[in-house]
């Protein structure tokens, strides 16, 4: 069985902490509720592997995570 991948990018707007950046998928538009793995790429990187249930595409996307000055 063969994989295909392909990096995205969730860069928002206007995010929302409650899953605006969320994926859908590329090829049937299908909603993305939970990624299969991830895995830390950095100290601020983390990568999502994502597969469509309905079509059965799979993509990675990659978060850069903000570091928050501690008061």
């Amino acid at each position: 069985m063969s994989a295909l991948a392909e990096v995205l990018s969730t860069a928002t707007l206007r995010p929302d902490p409650r899953g605006s950046d969320l994926p859908t998928c590329p090829v049937c538009a299908d909603s993305m509720v939970a990624a299969e793995a991830s895995a830390y790429v950095s100290d601020n990187v983390i990568s999502y592997l994502w597969t469509c249930d309905t079509c059965g595409y799979g993509f990675v996307t990659k978060h850069t995570l903000r570091r928050f000055a501690c008061n």
